[in-house]
């Protein structure tokens, strides 16, 4: 089965190499859009200071980069990267000595989708996608960067129901067959002592639904993205075989980000972020991300 949906992918992509081809890339600009914002939230008590407070220091960076052209009357190019870093900064206290950082946000995902504009109800596309961190502090004894990644590619139908031009937000959804593999490096084994890789890849259905809406113009924005992942196989399955959670890779794997974005000022925003996950083999239960937050933003359009 993972060997005919191998098969299936690399045709798929061979057809888009040959419609590509056959059709010429247009000499249209690129739409570009960069978002960066900085949110900072700093505390400091004096030396004289009554209670139990300590001071802390958190910092968060996001910035998102959209490149999309219609490169030619039957080629839409969408490609997107996100990136997001913060830390914890705590002050000791006993001491008042500032106390080793603590990660808080890290995120790194690039997104490449081809969708063949045909004039039908629905799109074919063909996408890719990577996900990692900039940083992976999970073992003490050893500093990973880059580190776990997640690869995805997916073909099948998409569906553009709302357009900036004639709704002046963008809402657009995806259906077919998804292929995943994983990567973690230098994993240390507790009884052997010795680091290996550590890999593994699952395929099935993937849904996504990506939407970017503004509520008031110009001052409140929705940005809101949800993947929907089911596993009809996973090459680690035999392993598990016997044990409770030997069915779990098969339960669909949820993410859903909600960004609602207000700009007080130009260069000043006030930012919620909701973020939904569930991932049985992780947990049995949905896992909750809330941040609010306001700090300094740009934009480049």
């Amino acid at each position: 089965m993972r060997r005919a949906a191998v098969l299936a992918l690399a045709a798929v992509a061979a057809g888009v190499l040959t419609f590509a081809s056959a059709n010429p890339v247009s000499a249209d600009p690129w739409k570009t859009e960069l978002d960066a914002n900085l949110m900072l939230t700093q505390t400091s008590y004096s030396n004289n200071w009554a209670g139990g407070e300590t001071g802390s220091l958190a910092w968060v960076v996001n910035s998102s980069f959209l490149a999309q052209n219609q490169l030619n009357p039957k080629m839409l190019s969408k490609n997107t990267v996100k990136l997001a870093f913060g830390q914890l900064h705590n002050q000791d206290k006993e001491t008042g000595d500032w106390e080793k950082p603590v990660k808080s946000t890290d995120l790194i995902d690039l997104e490449s989708v081809l969708n063949l504009t045909l004039g039908g109800f629905v799109d074919p596309f063909v996408s890719g996608r990577i996900e990692s961190e900039f940083y992976d502090n999970r073992d003490a004894e050893l500093a990973r960067y880059f580190n776990p990644t997640v690869f995805t590619e997916a073909l099948g139908i998409a569906k553009a129901l709302l357009t900036e031009e004639k709704d002046g937000g963008a809402w657009s959804v995806r259906l077919g067959g998804g292929f995943r593999q994983y990567l973690d490096r230098d994993v240390l084994d507790p009884v052997t002592t010795e680091r290996a890789n550590l890999t593994s890849n699952d395929g099935g259905i993937e849904f996504v639904s990506d939407l970017k809406y503004p509520l008031s113009k110009d001052k409140l924005e929705l940005a809101s993205k949800l993947n929907v992942f089911r596993a009809l196989f996973y090459s680690e399955s035999d392993k598990l075989e016997g044990l409770p959670n030997a069915d779990y890779w098969k339960t669909p794997d949820v993410r859903w980000d909600n960004t609602v974005t207000a700009n007080v000022t130009k260069y000043v925003m006030v930012s919620l972020y909701l973020q939904f996950l569930y991932d049985k083999e992780v947990d049995l239960g949905g896992r909750l991300k809330q941040t609010l937050a306001m700090g300094l933003t740009y934009k480049l359009k």
